[in-house]
């Protein structure tokens, strides 16, 4: 039997190549690792860019060195300002002559318009300070000062409205002559000042600044309509939000209760201050509610 013949094997003389594909590769990612964390110098970018288009364009501009160090590209030029100096003072004049009781007084009516046309909730103010009323028993359970998750939704917007302005706010809980005696309540007193705490408490949790809050209640000693009837007592269940137009204004309306303040003798005990400067005013259309003595 004839013997098998040995196959001899070449020898590969392109192994070479695949140690060096490897050493391509880790160059590569070597180089794609250093350029992901350094960081680019526009400025020499685009002299360097217009040193090679001057090149290959411009046959002048071929045997010139390419300019390095602090030189500027041509292109780059100071950005011109879109609005005038002028302008500009004009618009901040505006801004600064806007009053922000007019401003968020407008706003409040614009964002609940369909509350203020079912009564359930009134817009009153004149120039020392707004009244922001609502009825007790679209925040508050009967008896109760927990808020409803339609207070928490009422409470956020005005919030949005009022947090951009500097103005004190106060809130004014009030309850009909109905008595009450729980181990939480024992009298209107505890009622009113809950329900009115609970409100400073929303307004401060959307973003009101803390400092300007404060928190008041009357009981039933400050009514607005007779309680011999279920509609009077109705109306006399209320929470009254008042920005005021400065600090003094607050001290005068909590010491009296807005229910039985006039503006006259609130000019005459706080002054006319300025009102404090607006953020980003916005004014509506809507006219404000005001009293005969209002100066809107």
């Amino acid at each position: 039997m004839a013997r098998r013949r040995k196959v001899e094997e070449h020898e590969n003389h392109e192994r070479w190549l695949v140690s060096y594909a490897d050493f391509i590769t880790l160059l590569f990612a070597f180089f794609v690792v250093m350029y992901s964390i350094s960081s680019i110098n526009e400025g020499k970018y685009k002299i360097m860019s217009q040193a090679l288009i001057g090149v290959f364009s411009e046959s002048e501009r071929s045997t010139r060195p390419i300019p390095i160090g602090e030189e500027r590209p041509l292109s780059t030029r100071p950005a011109q300002p879109l609005v005038q100096d002028s302008e500009q003072t004009d618009a901040g004049l505006a801004q600064s002559s806007a009053d922000p009781l007019k401003t968020i007084t407008d706003q409040v009516m614009e964002a609940f318009g369909d509350l203020i046309k079912s009564d359930q909730m009134t817009v009153r103010g004149n120039e020392l300070w707004i009244e922001i009323e609502l009825n007790s028993s679209l925040l508050f359970g009967s008896g109760d000062a927990m808020p409803s998750d339609i207070a928490f939704n009422l409470i956020e917007k005005v919030a949005n409205i009022i947090k951009p302005f500097a103005n004190p706010v106060h809130v004014e809980g009030f309850t009909d002559d109905q008595p009450i005696r729980t181990a939480q309540y024992p009298t209107n007193w505890e009622l009113s000042s809950a329900r009115a705490a609970s409100i400073v408490r929303l307004l401060a949790m959307e973003g009101v600044n803390p400092a300007r809050l404060a928190s008041v209640g009357y009981g039933e000693f400050q009514p607005i309509a007779s309680n011999t009837t279920a509609d009077g007592r109705a109306k006399n269940r209320r929470v009254v939000l008042v920005i005021s137009r400065n600090l003094d204004v607050r001290r005068s309306l909590t010491g009296t209760g807005t229910a039985n303040a006039q503006p006259d003798a609130a000019l005459r005990r706080a002054g006319t201050q300025t009102a404090p400067p607006a953020v980003s005013p916005t004014s509506g259309n809507n006219s404000v509610k005001t009293p005969s003595s209002s100066t809107f």
